[in-house]
């Protein structure tokens, strides 16, 4: 679902395309299901305490250094937070299917795509030919 997100930004000729949301999505639902086998393996162990939102609070941390090294300052103007957003939904997207949150993670994949398609439409086609947004 993650690589749906991507294969936008490939259309658009982003440096993040393909490979970078599915291998983002795709991690983040690795380290979920993970932290929720271990959860169930260690539940009802005596001493042992193990939380997994910890495990998905640390995704969520990490997606944002990836997506601090997407933006760039350049000539005034800010590039890459689209980029950046796109990751963190996309590890979102990638936690949700991990956590089995299939319907949840279907209809992000389907509002993200649209939020990136058609949002970048409207904003080069109205917005920035009517001077209305540089």
């Amino acid at each position: 679902m993650g690589g749906l997100l991507g294969l936008e930004r490939e259309f658009k000729k982003k440096g993040a395309g393909l490979q970078t949301y599915s291998l983002v999505s795709l991690g983040a639902c690795i380290f979920t299901i993970i932290s929720f086998e271990l959860f169930s393996f260690f539940s009802g162990a005596i001493g042992i305490s193990f939380d997994p939102s910890r495990v998905i609070l640390a995704v969520a941390t990490g997606i944002g250094f990836i997506g601090a090294g997407a933006i760039i300052f350049r000539e005034s103007r800010v590039e890459g937070i689209t980029t950046a957003a796109g990751l963190w939904c996309s590890a979102s997207i990638g936690v949700a299917v991990g956590a089995k949150l299939y319907f949840l993670a279907a209809i992000a994949t389907i509002f993200a795509v649209l939020v990136l398609f058609l949002f970048g439409k409207f904003e080069n086609k109205y917005l920035k030919e009517t001077g209305l947004f540089k």
